[in-house]
């Protein structure tokens, strides 16, 4: 269907929208009919011809099963199609499948805003008149939490040329209260020059002690050597990292080195002073 004929389609329906439920029913609606013609449409690729086409194969269509599935505008009933052999597997709507997967990406960004199961099984009551069970909601957290897992644990390169380390605080919603979280990140650049995060650490506060835990943890994923790690000026650091990677050179951030240059500098010469570090900093040589 090109432009001209959506536009055509959109505003006869809209002459029937006179409420928010009415659009409502109509995305409803409107999602069904794709959704029925797509796994048709699959169904025909399955079985190589299309409905009432003749054909000498011994599968063909075998009538249809009742389907609900739960979307953003509440639940939709499906009569998805079948074939005699039971050998169709539709990759839109897959079989046992309950709900689109932009629910899970609600799920989790309600999940992520700290809100309980039961806020959330409300919310999606309230918003979207959608029925999910507790049950649901931890399916979808758990199944994220163990992508989480599995990627924290994955084997790493043997060598890094350049390892980033720093932390970041971040403020997080933990027992209905707003609170600071260390966040350590390390961000590697591989042989081929492209960035990798090699992983991600929640503290209650930044030091060297937990640094020299994280790089431990890299040393025991597979990294076996560091050649430059650049991080900021924090007391001990420098020994962590070479506690575990002795020949590794630690090279202070050109940014914390600039920040720690500028405290010193008198707001009238900020300006001044900022174009000059500039220069130096990238310039190609030491002259």
């Amino acid at each position: 269907m090109n432009k001209k004929a959506l536009e055509a389609f959109g505003k006869q329906a809209a002459k029937s929208i006179k409420t928010e439920a009415d659009l409502t029913d109509f995305r409803r609606m409107l999602t069904k009919i794709t959704v029925e013609a797509a796994l048709n449409a699959e169904l025909d690729e399955h079985l190589g011809y299309a409905r009432h086409e003749q054909s000498q194969q011994n599968n063909y269509r075998n009538g249809y099963s009742s389907k609900t599935i739960r979307t953003e505008d509440g639940q939709v009933d499906l009569d998805a199609p079948r074939d005699r052999d039971s050998s169709f597997e539709p990759q839109l709507v897959k079989k046992n499948q309950t709900r689109f997967t932009s629910m899970d990406d609600k799920i989790l960004y309600l999940y992520s805003k700290g809100m309980t199961t039961r806020d959330i099984v409300a919310t999606f009551k309230e918003i979207y008149d959608a029925d999910v069970s507790p049950s649901l909601i931890s399916r979808v957290t758990n199944a994220v939490i163990e992508q989480v897992i599995e990627w924290q644990a994955r084997p790493l390169d043997a060598v890094y040329p350049i390892v980033y380390l720093d932390c970041l605080v971040v403020k997080i919603r933990q027992d209905k209260r707003v609170i600071n979280k260390a966040v350590y990140l390390a961000l590697g650049v591989n042989i081929e020059g492209h960035k990798e995060l090699l992983g991600m650490w929640i503290s209650e506060n930044e030091g060297a002690k937990f640094w020299l835990n994280v790089l431990t943890e890299l040393q025991n994923r597979g990294v076996k050597d560091i050649l430059i790690a650049c991080v900021d000026g924090l007391k001990g650091f420098p020994d962590a990292i070479n506690t575990v990677y002795p020949q590794t050179q630690v090279q202070l951030c050109i940014v914390h080195m600039v920040r720690n240059s500028l405290k010193l500098v008198p707001w009238k010469d900020y300006k001044a002073v900022t174009g000059d570090l500039k220069q130096i900093y990238q310039s190609v040589t030491e002259e």
